[in-house]
């Protein structure tokens, strides 16, 4: 049962996870830039799970797992998202997405590298479905090679963040360790704001973008991907992960208008293909 619960929690993580890049359009289009978005969502969100957590009578986490934590949200988070939005501007989305989803492979190398996890053949398979399906869900195009170079740090940096997460949920709560990578990547992105200037939202749909963003694609599924990372391990949580684009390109064609080409169609069986295969292998071990 509990793989189970870990699983569904992936999932649900992936599928509210998908749904930032739809909101993040929004608040583009109504005048903000990446810094003031990033600073709100975290910034809140930070301030929201202090509450959940005082409320709770959970304490702050301390030593060295508090230590962790801030560098999963002030260097993990920061780190990845800098270089992921920054990259597009050097390369194609599609490009830039498909390198950032190489980050299954990082997980699996460190994993067997650093927690000693075995490698099954089932995890391979399903791995190679899910890079194929990617590539051809998002629909990738030669980029140039500063876009290409940021995209693979960025998914490489993502990696690390789950392998160090995977360790620090073993003394933590979701709870407890959302707060601190919310309150540590609010604080650099408040500062960037500050030397930047800080470029609000100009009407209310602006605010709406806003608030989908702090609780739907940050909130909701930062809590259930660390609660289930508890359950399933690094290379689960990461693999099932990839449901993500599905999700991403399925809203775009509803609310844009994104034309769905057969080859994206394929590119997403592929994807739920490999989460399947990876789902049963995982619920046999709980038999």
């Amino acid at each position: 049962m509990n793989r189970l619960s870990g699983i569904l929690l992936i999932a649900i993580s992936a599928a509210f996870f998908g749904t930032l890049a739809i909101f993040g359009k929004f608040a583009y289009n109504d005048g903000m830039d990446i810094y003031t978005v990033l600073f709100l969502r975290f910034g809140i969100s930070a301030s929201f799970m202090t509450v959940i957590l005082l409320l709770r009578k959970e304490h702050f986490p301390r030593r060295s797992i508090l230590a962790q934590l801030i560098g999963m949200g002030a260097l993990g988070y920061v780190g990845q998202s800098f270089l992921y939005l920054t990259a597009i501007n050097y390369a194609s989305a599609g490009l830039v997405a498909l390198l950032l989803y190489l980050y299954p492979f990082f997980v699996s190398i460190l994993s067997v590298i650093f927690l000693r996890e075995k490698i099954t053949s089932i995890k391979i398979i399903a791995l190679l479905l899910a890079l194929t399906g990617t590539a051809l869900t998002v629909g990738p195009v030669s980029g140039m090679l500063i876009g290409a170079l940021m995209a693979i740090a960025a998914a490489l940096i993502y990696s690390i963040y789950i392998i160090v997460g995977t360790n620090v949920m073993k003394h933590v709560t979701a709870v407890q360790s959302s707060t601190v990578i919310f309150a540590s990547a609010g604080a650099v992105y408040g500062l960037l704001t500050f030397v930047n200037g800080a470029h609000l939202p100009a009407s209310n749909s602006g605010w709406l973008a806003m608030l989908g963003i702090i609780v739907v694609s940050t909130i909701i599924p930062v809590v259930t991907f660390l609660a289930g990372l508890e359950r399933v391990g690094p290379t689960n949580a990461a693999m099932l992960s990839t449901l993500e684009p599905i999700v991403t390109v399925l809203l775009a064609a509803w609310l844009f208008g994104d034309r769905l080409l057969p080859i994206v169609l394929l590119g997403g069986g592929l994807i739920l293909a490999a989460v399947i295969l990876l789902t049963r292998a995982e619920l046999k071990k709980r038999e």
